[in-house]
């Protein structure tokens, strides 16, 4: 398998990190955030992403934190490693990251009855309408970039 490949939703990127990897702080979802600013920056990443960078996922931990996502990606842009980053973030973020409330809607978004609908939708576009076991859209995540079968 490649890096990246075409799928029913655009091109997929197989080297991004989980939405259920957690950063070192404990936020899940920021390491992948972090990947795709990165690649954002290298000018790497599909229009497929595009369209939901720095809103999606993205943008409800930036709202979660109460920053602005292009503060996130000044720091991506300015640390020359990780932990130059880290130190910038800690900078960034407010002092109760309040990781538990995170990381319950990030494990819960797609469970409301709109999101369900909208879940549902989704599926019915990748072709996978039929699947049970696809709870929320960190889940679609999980299966269109091939962690989950």
């Amino acid at each position: 398998m490649s890096d990246e490949e075409l799928g029913p939703t655009g091109a997929i990127l197989y080297d991004l990190p989980s939405p259920y990897q957690a950063h070192p702080c404990g936020l899940l979802h920021l390491p992948r955030f972090i990947a795709k600013i990165r690649k954002h920056l290298a000018g790497e990443l599909p229009k497929s992403y595009q369209r939901n960078f720095t809103r999606g996922f993205d943008g409800f931990l930036c709202l979660h934190l109460g920053i602005d996502p292009k503060d996130v990606i000044e720091a991506v842009r300015q640390s020359e490693n990780k932990e130059e980053l880290n130190e910038r973030l800690i900078k960034l973020f407010p002092e109760d990251l309040r990781a538990p409330v995170w990381n319950h809607k990030v494990t819960h978004m797609g469970m409301s009855p709109m999101g369900r609908a909208k879940l549902m939708e989704v599926k019915e576009i990748m072709d996978i309408g039929g699947r049970d076991d696809l709870a929320n859209f960190a889940d679609m995540i999980e299966v269109d970039e091939g962690r989950v079968k």
